[in-house]
């Protein structure tokens, strides 16, 4: 429900919808780069612009809508700014709050070895670890789930010291990719997605094969 996200965050990152709207949050998983964006860059190479990856996802988020043309559907992608440059969703909370992967934070530590370092969290998937992404919202304004049931997300990072381990790689080592493999995780990305993801964005047309006169 829209309401969960809501309550948890101040007042100017609410969703202008009423607490007991519907809404998905639309999850990416390893598997996404072979069965969705080579096949995706194959077809329609000569009409990517931007991004790949968000290109992609907003194809395949397209054809979802399709699915219902008789009901109001919302899109809001995890790349989206406002004009005042705040996120139009924090992907990080809704995860949390839908039960689909679990925000560990500062506060969900005891005792916090950081002093005033600026310390950010991050989301674990109890399957995927840290090897997955949050892609968007789907929203649907027309439906009300009053007796909607909240799951809690699985607290798969129980320990104190294992999540002062992950915030500590995902802070200060984010780059080498070891905060995902904090939990023993059941599929994670290819070697030539990781290449792919660790490449800077303009140089990633080269990677899939596209040309100057396609971007």
């Amino acid at each position: 429900k829209v309401g969960w996200y809501n309550a948890v965050l101040q007042p100017g990152f609410h969703l202008p919808y009423p607490d007991d709207t519907l809404a998905f949050v639309v999850l990416s998983t390893p598997s996404m780069f072979d069965k969705a964006l080579k096949p995706f860059v194959n077809k329609e190479w000569l009409k990517i612009i931007r991004d790949p990856v968000d290109q992609c996802v907003s194809h395949h988020l397209s054809r979802v809508k399709e699915k219902f043309p008789d009901q109001k559907v919302d899109i809001i992608f995890d790349y989206e700014i406002l004009p005042s440059r705040k996120p139009r969703f924090l992907a990080q909370t809704a995860a949390h709050v839908a039960g689909a992967a679990y925000y560990y934070q500062r506060k969900d530590v005891k005792l916090d070895p950081w002093g005033k370092k600026k310390i950010y969290g991050v989301c674990i998937h109890p399957k995927y670890g840290g090897w997955f992404a949050i892609r968007g919202l789907l929203l649907f304004p027309d439906i009300q789930v009053l007796f909607l049931e909240q799951s809690a997300p699985i607290d798969c990072v129980s320990t104190e010291e294992k999540r002062i381990e992950l915030l500590e790689l995902f802070n200060f080592h984010w780059q080498d990719g070891r905060y995902r493999d904090i939990i023993e995780v059941k599929e994670r990305y290819s070697e030539e997605q990781k290449a792919y993801f660790a490449t800077p964005p303009a140089e990633r047309f080269r990677l899939l094969g596209l040309t100057q006169e396609a971007q």
